[in-house]
Formats: C-alpha cells, structure tokens, sequence
C-alpha cells in the first residue's frame, strides 16, 4: 500500500495474522482477540530520524494500556511495553528508502495482548484481560491512534527531547543492572540514560557503552520475550 501511494495516516488492522513476526524474524502469536495494527508514515528525512519513531509509538502504546489497568506501563528499550514486568505489547518498524537516502515510508508496526496472551516458558508475558481490564481491540486501538497522533505532531514540532525525555519517565530498569545481549556477545552493566539519538548508555567497569542494536535484560525475573 505504501509504494502505491498511500496517504500517510493509513491505519491498518488485522483481526488474526497467520505470519505475524517481531524483531529479527521473530515469530510472533497472532490469534483473535489481541490487536494487530500498522501505521503507514511519511516523515520524511533521513533513516536515523525515522528510528526515533519507536519511541514515539512506545509512549503512544503505553498511554493506551495505562488509560486501562491500574499498574503504571513501563518501557522496556528498545520496543516492548510491560505490565508488571511482563511484555504486554511489542513494536517493529520497516521503512524503504528514496534514492538520495531519505526515508520514503514507514510502517509502525504494533501488537498488543488485548484478550490473550502467549504462555512462553521462561519469558514473563500478560494481557489488559489479565490485569482487569475486559475490553475489545477496537477500542484499544482508538486510545493509542489518539496518543500516538499527539506524539507524533509534538516529535515532528519539538524533536526527539520531549519523545526522550517522557520515555525516560517510563523506562524499566534505569539506575539499575542489566545484561545486554548484542549480536556477538553479551555483558552486564547499569542503564543510566538514553541518548539524544535514542542509544542506550549503560555503564560497565570499562566504561560506558553506547547500545543501537541489542536485547535488554533485567536480573532476577523472568525476561519478557523480545
């Protein structure tokens, strides 16, 4: 739809998808019930800029979700959004480019466990049913449509400080341990900011390390699935 000319603001939902995947290829479960939903955009500049947009849609997500259960939702970097410590709902953002480089679209990609959710050993998971809250995707979707708009007209006029600086209000695990798993190797540290390009800081005994690429974990609970 987007290389055919879509309008930017094309929303579309799936009620069931049958190849649903998160990062890295990741398979992701996609049966009736939750809310499965890409976001066409046309931001224009370049690819670095664009990335900023998970953000952007992690706080959009997680205003949905916290207009409906009572624990406050916390970000987790760089595209999950949790409950309680479990992932409730999970981001992926694909963009094709123009030939000078600029971005020509992005999809938003989002997932969100409304009814349901994945019983994943070793991974801590929930659903807004499982934490009270017995509503329809529908209406899950028109909350984080209203946020999102709002996130995206405030990042398109202020930049990305606002989009950093409310994320980091949310952020799981700041000031604490984590562990980051990067493509060829893994290492602990604490998270102590996010950049003004969206890296994540997180300061080893070597000193601080920047992370663009990579899987955060927390110690000491189960680990939502990435």
């Amino acid at each position: 739809m987007a290389r055919a000319g879509a309008p930017e603001g094309t929303l579309v939902r799936a009620v069931r998808q049958e190849a649903g995947r998160g990062r890295r290829g990741r398979s992701w479960t996609s049966e009736p019930g939750n809310l499965y939903c890409t976001l066409l955009l046309r931001p224009g500049g370049m690819p670095q800029r664009a990335a900023e947009l998970s953000f952007v849609t992690a706080l959009a997500a997680g205003e949905a979700v916290d207009g409906l259960v009572a624990a406050a939702p916390k970000l987790k970097w760089p595209n999950d959004v949790l409950v309680g410590g479990a992932k409730i709902a999970g981001i992926l953002l694909e963009s094709e480019a123009e030939a000078d480089g600029g971005v020509a679209w992005v999809a938003v990609g989002m997932g969100m466990n409304v009814r349901h959710h994945p019983d994943t050993p070793g991974y801590a998971t929930t659903s807004l049913l499982a934490q009270g809250a017995d509503v329809e995707p529908d209406l899950v979707m028109a909350a984080y449509a209203r946020a999102f708009d709002r996130w995206y007209r405030r990042w398109q006029d202020y930049g990305f400080a606002p989009v950093r600086a409310a994320w980091l209000n949310a952020a799981q695990g700041v000031g604490g341990p984590v562990t980051v798993r990067l493509h060829d190797r893994a290492f602990e540290g604490r998270l102590v900011d996010l950049d003004a390009d969206g890296a994540l800081l997180v300061e080893t005994a070597g000193g601080t390390v920047r992370v663009t690429a990579g899987d955060v974990f927390f110690p000491h609970a189960l680990q939502p699935i990435a």
